[in-house]
């Protein structure tokens, strides 16, 4: 028996392989348009530029909530248009915002506990730093305030 094949039993193959193919959806993905994509990148670059020339204005203790929003906009625009996940299940949206939630519980939670531990934080140098400053490096600089409130 020779293992020569005919055209008869490719074509076969070739007929059995694409009818086995079509029956399966491989989640190819949802195709977007260069006008949504180049809008959206545009819309991230005009983002950037606000983003920097919020660093020159001095809005006192809302400078962090303004990043952190503009921040958030920015990833939110990337993982709907970019990840696709404007078009996909909503259990995978589900998935992201369940995720962010549970960092932003774990930052409340250290921060919570960097607050309870704010009595014992030494203001200045610790003594024994002190110390050994004092003796190596007489004209250095003295830590004056703690770096926890």
């Amino acid at each position: 028996m020779s293992h020569e094949t005919t055209a008869d039993h490719v074509d076969h193959v070739d007929h059995v392989d694409h009818a086995d193919h079509a029956d399966h959806d491989h989640g190819l993905g949802h195709i977007v348009s260069y006008g949504v994509l180049f809008g959206t990148g545009s819309i991230l670059v005009l983002m950037t530029a606000i983003t920097v020339a919020v660093t020159y204005i001095d809005a006192g203790e809302m400078n962090m909530p303004i990043a952190l929003g503009i921040a958030g906009v920015k990833a939110t625009l990337v993982a709907l248009f970019f990840m696709h996940l404007r078009w996909d299940r909503p259990f995978n949206g589900l998935v992201l915002v369940a995720s962010i939630v549970f960092a932003v519980l774990l930052m409340i939670f250290v921060l919570m506990d960097t607050g309870q531990n704010a009595p014992s934080v030494f203001k200045g140098n610790a003594p024994k730093v002190q110390e050994l400053l004092s003796i190596d490096a007489p004209g250095a600089p003295i830590a004056e305030q703690s770096q926890i409130p």
